[in-house]
């Protein structure tokens, strides 16, 4: 199969989350090998989960399929184009390329007259500026406390056999 073929399974699966109460329209397939071993769709309203992406839906797919948190050698295919939140999940779990068919501005265009309470939305441009920065760096206020504390819980981790 070529990347098309799972490209339009990715958007198959984002015509499903339009038509499903609770979802938004973006899909995404994971393919090992030339075989999908994982597909997910937004679920982000009905899990009540802002990290439900179809991107990462299809991330928990695939590892859980898969009995491992590496995906390295992977491919996904995308809907639209990977937010921060997915670009961080997909280079967490190794995941080698992306292949997406709309662009952040296609998207954004696409769904510029919805509105707010049906889908919230973000600076996805500022999101993405953000996303690398040390935390505090951006909108968010970040304060540190009780370093020792969380670190000897680390370290006694990192000690424990297996």
């Amino acid at each position: 199969m070529d990347d098309e073929t799972f490209l339009r399974r990715a958007i198959a699966l984002s015509a499903e989350a339009a038509a499903t109460p609770g979802s938004e329209p973006f899909g995404a397939v994971v393919v090992r090998d030339g075989a999908v071993v994982g597909e997910g769709f937004n679920r982000s309203r009905a899990r009540h989960d802002p990290t439900s992406h179809g991107e990462t839906e299809a991330i928990r797919d695939a590892c859980a399929k898969l009995g491992t948190l590496d995906l390295s050698g992977c491919v996904l295919f995308s809907s639209c184009e990977p937010c921060a939140l997915c670009v961080a999940a997909m280079e967490i779990a190794g995941i080698a390329r992306v292949v997406y068919a709309a662009s952040l501005a296609d998207s954004a265009r696409a769904l510029s007259a919805v509105p707010k309470e049906k889908r919230r939305g973000g600076d996805v441009a500022a999101l993405r500026r953000e996303a690398g920065a040390p935390i505090g760096q951006g909108r968010m206020k970040a304060r540190q406390a009780l370093v020792a504390e969380a670190v000897a819980v680390l370290e006694q981790w990192a000690r424990a056999p297996g």
